[in-house]
């Protein structure tokens, strides 16, 4: 082993002697004492040495390591200095690409600074549901026939990914007492097929406003100036009687078409009005399932898709182009 050594230690001054340059000398490095490098090499043998031979191998292998780098040192202070390149900053730049909030953030964050500036506070919930939130605890019990229309992915453990971003307001009512007002966007997930139209994962607001009198020319106030906020003073909203377990009366929110402003056209099906929530007043069963007089205090809650207000806004035509991360698509909408 003694001889090996020493005739690797021959080969290596030799192989750093000669050298010319910097990309030489780190080849040479590398081919020493790199991961694979003969020394490295030899210093992984040991332990297959006899047990007598290993100390004085070890002593000599460390030694010339030492030794190697101590030259490798000294020959790159001997080297030419690599001449720096002058740069000319009279030659104009390339400005580099910045960062933009997706799309569907920039929407969502809209529409919660209105509602904020209403007076709303911002609560979140779960994305992972249990079957009582998600459905019983809106009034939607075991076998009712409302569940058919959520089409929900069920989990191994009994639990859910949520259907809708409703489940908060009964986590909510739970734990604080009304007066409440309270918005909470999220994701939310139905087993849909993904068209145009629908997506298995989409995002919601949820609102609710509990308090004494509260009454549905205050849900229909409330809506209105939201969309005027958003799409413009002209805009109109009405209330279409509609049917929703967890609110009674029920409404769908139908917005005066910001395009063809109620002339009809193929965004509104030439109707003159979009679809873009569904609301109520909060039905007595929900609240008095969470410990509040519905005799003393009423209440209604809203619901809206950001998918359908973003495409909307952006006179989008296709729920799938928000989610296949096009930078053309992204970047056309900053």
């Amino acid at each position: 082993m003694q001889d090996k050594i020493e005739k690797l230690r021959e080969k290596a001054l030799k192989l750093i002697e000669d050298v010319k340059s910097s990309e030489e000398l780190e080849r040479a490095r590398v081919s020493l004492l790199g991961k694979k490098g003969e020394i490295t090499g030899l210093i992984r043998s040991i332990g297959k040495l006899p047990p007598e031979e290993r100390p004085l191998a070890g002593k000599l292998l460390n030694a010339l390591k030492r030794e190697v780098e101590e030259k490798i040192e000294e020959k790159r202070k001997t080297l030419p200095k690599v001449r720096k390149v002058k740069i000319d900053t009279s030659i104009p730049g390339r400005r580099p690409k910045t960062g933009a909030l997706h799309p569907l953030t920039r929407i969502e964050e809209e529409i919660v600074d209105i509602f904020m500036r209403m007076g709303f506070s911002v609560e979140y919930g779960p994305e992972i549901e249990t079957d009582y939130y998600n459905f019983t605890a809106l009034n939607t019990p075991e076998h009712h026939p409302a569940r058919d229309l959520h089409d929900t992915f069920y989990l191994e453990d009994g639990n859910l990914l949520r259907t809708h971003t409703s489940p908060v307001q009964i986590r909510v009512m739970e734990k604080k007492k009304p007066p409440l007002r309270i918005i909470s966007p999220g994701r939310a997930y139905r087993f849909d097929p993904f068209d145009p139209s629908h997506s298995p994962v989409f995002h919601q607001v949820e609102g609710l406003w509990v308090d004494r009198d509260v009454s549905f020319s205050d849900l229909k106030g409330t809506l209105e100036a939201f969309g005027k906020e958003l799409f413009g003073k002209e805009t109109r909203i009405k209330l279409v009687p509609h049917y929703f377990p967890f609110t009674e009366p029920s409404a769908e929110v139908h917005l005066s078409c910001p395009f063809c402003k109620e002339k009809g056209c193929r965004v509104c099906k030439y109707t003159g009005w979009v679809e873009i929530a569904g609301c109520g007043m909060v039905h007595p069963e929900v609240l008095r399932g969470v410990g509040i007089d519905p005799y003393q205090w009423t209440g209604f809650a809203f619901g809206m898709g950001v998918e359908r207000i973003a495409m909307l806004r952006y006179g989008i035509d296709d729920i799938r182009n928000f989610y296949e991360n096009d930078l053309r698509f992204i970047e056309g909408l900053r």
